[in-house]
């Protein structure tokens, strides 16, 4: 997996911190992530003015890119925000991505019903199998 991290070339302390945070961040997840990429931006340009813009994406395989931003006084702050906010939307991933394996499929279902059941497991007859004496 490939982090790309634009617009903090200058700041290496920042740049680590990007790196390891966002790689712990992603390792717990089950699938392997294609890439990621951390945009950190000045949303006022030359007006001046303290705000940063942070933009994670993470690309996943087979799934829509997930994508996060917050806005902060400093770059730092920024991305501090934003990967909270990505965890969370991580976190969710996983616990949809864990309910769905949960549930037994169709065809397991449909086997268990048509396979008889060994002899002595059922714990006495079935309700309707025996009849009243006439």
């Amino acid at each position: 997996m490939s982090i790309d991290i634009r617009g903090i070339s200058a700041d290496r302390a920042l740049r680590a911190h990007v790196n390891t945070r966002l790689t712990a961040a992603l390792a717990r997840l089950a699938v392997k992530p294609v890439g990621a990429q951390a945009t950190v931006f000045d949303e006022n340009g030359p007006k001046g003015g303290p705000a940063m813009r942070c933009a994670l994406t993470v690309r996943l395989p087979y799934r829509p890119h997930l994508r996060v931003e917050d806005t902060a006084e400093t770059a730092r702050l920024a991305f501090d925000g934003s990967l909270a906010k990505l965890e969370r939307e991580l976190e969710r991933y996983r616990d949809r991505d864990r309910e769905s394996q949960r549930h037994p499929k169709k065809y397991y279902a449909a086997k268990r019903l048509t396979t008889p059941e060994p002899e002595g497991a059922g714990g006495g007859p079935k309700r309707g199998s025996e009849r009243a004496p006439a």
